[in-house]
């Protein structure tokens, strides 16, 4: 199955987003938050975001969700740390993690499959 990670620079923001993926994934969804600097504070932390990497990967690859700038280059420099295979989804990341985790508990999910649900969610129009 394909893991999810959630990277945010608030670690509740990043369990918050798991919470709702992982119930409307239908639970089965293997996702992991790395959220926060590490320290308790605001921020993103490499060494948190390979740990949540290597936790989400089955075997399959992993689909990262990000928030803001730093969350970019952090999850790079992890991506680089470990030998985990992983994408970063250029999504909105609630509504991207939302159809990431849908999608990834399907039998027939690739990595490919689950960035481009995740990208789709940059379309979601929530008021007509």
């Amino acid at each position: 199955m394909i893991g999810l990670v959630v990277v945010s620079h608030s670690d509740k923001a990043a369990e918050g987003i798991c919470d709702i993926a992982a119930q409307m994934g239908g639970g089965n969804a293997r996702i992991e938050a790395a959220g926060g600097d590490g320290d308790g504070g605001v921020g993103t932390n490499a060494n948190r975001i390979e740990e949540a990497l290597e936790t989400a990967d089955d075997g399959d690859g992993v689909v990262v969700l990000v928030d803001l700038g730093s969350a970019v280059m952090n999850t790079e420099l992890a991506m680089e740390m470990t030998d985990t295979e992983a994408v970063i989804a250029d999504a909105p990341i609630l509504e991207g993690a939302l159809e990431a985790a849908v999608e990834s508990t399907s039998s027939k999910a690739t990595l490919d499959s689950v960035v481009e649900s995740a990208e789709g969610a940059r379309e979601y129009r929530k008021l007509n």
